[in-house]
């Protein structure tokens, strides 16, 4: 079975290689005008497709991309006044541009195994070589999302393709199972 998903724009054609010495750069929000930036320095790790519905993720995709950085390693250097948390009660603040929506870093503070990190989206750096993602976490969840439960085989043999082994809590088709559940209870797929 053939997916029709679009994983994510700078996937779909292939997974492009990074650079072990990437050391950073600034991500840009979508804006044109007065864009929000945010500085990371040094390295980032666990770079993943992410199909989870708190993530924020380009028009048609089926996948954002998520990585983490340290706390102290991040900053907003231009148009922070464009910025507001999504969801206070989340575990992770996501700060996104309230014109354009692109989240633009996530900080979980609370006590948690990730406290002190922070969820970014490395496709919204301004300079190339940053890390390719390694896996795809939370892949049933794209059904809470709206994809056809029908469609998941094909997802996870294109996310295999890419070299992105899907991961989920339960086996595959558990975890679909209940999202499936989910999403019907939400009204997102009919009964």
């Amino acid at each position: 079975m053939t997916s029709t998903v679009t994983i994510h724009p700078a996937l779909d054609g292939g997974v492009k290689q990074g650079s072990a010495g990437f050391e950073g750069g600034t991500l840009v929000c979508a804006c044109a005008s007065r864009p929000v930036k945010v500085a990371i320095k040094g390295q980032i790790a666990h770079n993943h497709a992410c199909g989870c519905t708190k993530c924020w993720k380009p028009e048609g995709a089926a996948f954002s991309i998520v990585a983490v950085a340290a706390h102290e390693n991040v900053a907003v250097v231009e148009n922070g006044d464009k910025l507001a948390v999504v969801d206070a009660s989340a575990l992770i603040q996501r700060h996104a541009c309230k014109e354009c929506g692109v989240h633009m870093y996530g900080p979980v503070e609370r006590d948690h195994p990730f406290k002190g990190l922070d969820f970014i989206h490395p496709e919204r750096f301004g300079e190339s070589g940053w890390p390719e993602p390694g896996f795809a976490a939370f892949v049933s969840s794209i059904i809470e999302a709206g994809v056809d439960p029908a469609e998941m085989d094909g997802v996870r043999a294109r996310l295999r393709e890419l070299g992105l082994e899907p991961y989920d809590c339960l086996s595959p088709g558990l975890m679909d199972y209940i999202a499936t559940w989910t999403a019907r209870k939400s009204g997102v797929l009919k009964q």
